[in-house]
């Protein structure tokens, strides 16, 4: 291996930490816990060298949220493959979307509530990003008819499931009564 490849993953392997201890950190205490300084402490690095990775706490919260992403397309995935029809693959997506944001919430406020430098429905949005999205909209496609926009559709049902997770996650909705919310809103979307 060359040296400049050794020093590419060495790279690679100190942000991936720098990111691990946010998310780890944020899980456990919240994201206002989270700066540069305790970021170098709990990874025993200077902050020089956090900043020469990131340019700031946004930047690493953008970098938790794609990794967020990349992990809520996958659960999403997963759980549209195993459902079978039309109506149990909107409900399993449902299901998977809104057990990921109440098993996350550090991670979830990164990818959802928080604001980061991330662009958003462009071209220039991240592959993650678009790769969750795509999952979503995989799961309402199907129920698309006439003039309904599949994209349109997808970004509402979303709402829908976003709503719902930052609800319960407030105490605004009581958590008893989320598994008959989520049926509403999937038979909402799946009858024609």
């Amino acid at each position: 291996m060359s040296i400049q490849n050794r020093r590419e993953r060495e790279r690679a392997e100190r942000e991936q930490l720098i990111v691990t201890a946010a998310r780890e950190l944020a899980e456990s205490e919240g994201w206002d816990a989270v700066t540069t300084r305790r970021l170098a402490a709990e990874i025993e690095y200077s902050q020089p060298v956090l900043y020469s990775h990131f340019k700031g706490k946004d930047a690493i919260m953008a970098a938790v949220a794609v990794q967020g992403f990349a992990e809520m397309a996958t659960e999403l995935r997963a759980a549209r493959a195993a459902a079978q029809g039309v109506r149990e693959s909107l409900a399993a997506v449902a299901e998977a979307y809104t057990s990921f944001g109440r098993r996350r919430p550090a991670l979830y406020d990164a990818m959802f509530t928080h604001r980061v430098d991330l662009p958003f429905a462009t071209q220039e949005a991240p592959e993650a990003l678009w790769a969750a999205f795509g999952e979503l909209l995989r799961a309402i496609e199907p129920i698309a008819t006439g003039d309904d926009a599949p994209g349109i559709l997808t970004e509402t049902f979303w709402a829908g499931l976003h709503g719902m997770v930052t609800l319960m996650r407030s105490g605004r909705l009581p958590e008893e009564a989320h598994e008959t919310r989520l049926a509403l809103l999937v038979d909402h979307f799946a009858t024609p």
